[in-house]
């Protein structure tokens, strides 16, 4: 438990190869997967490989929209706290937090209608983190 770095709740993170920075990311140890808001996403074949563009806001105090492509990392059928299932197209990209880079695996998902933008799912968490749910942002805050 030594090596691993206490993170809160909820987390203001950093996706620079995305340019989105101080995103609110909640911590969801329930959640297997990290998943990114992202209202439109497209997935298609180039040269037998996969890849996903999609449309993102870095700052919703503008309409500044970035488009984005990343090669698709791998497909799989993620079920919803509602019980649904839908499949998920995950890509690799890196996201900043304790003024450190950590490879990152993400998926895209409407969450407009959520408190948060983004979840930290266990996949990403494990290992690295432990997490103490009566702090919050403490990576933002330790530097």
């Amino acid at each position: 438990m030594k090596n691993k770095l206490t993170i809160g709740r909820s987390e203001t993170v950093d996706l620079p190869e995305l340019g989105l920075y101080n995103i609110e990311a909640k911590t969801d140890t329930g959640a297997e997967t990290t998943v990114l808001h992202c209202e439109d996403f497209k997935v298609f074949e180039k040269n037998g490989h996969r890849y996903i563009t999609f449309h993102i806001r870095p700052n919703v105090d503008n309409d500044e929209v970035l488009t984005l492509t990343f090669p698709v990392h791998r497909e799989r059928v993620v079920k919803s706290s509602f019980g649904q299932t839908e499949n998920r197209h995950i890509f690799l990209t890196k996201i900043r937090m304790f003024d450190q880079l950590f490879d990152i695996k993400l998926s895209l998902r409407d969450r407009s209608s959520m408190s948060f933008p983004m979840l930290l799912g266990r996949n990403f968490i494990s290992g690295k983190f432990l997490v103490d749910v009566s702090r919050k942002n403490i990576s933002k805050n330790s530097y």
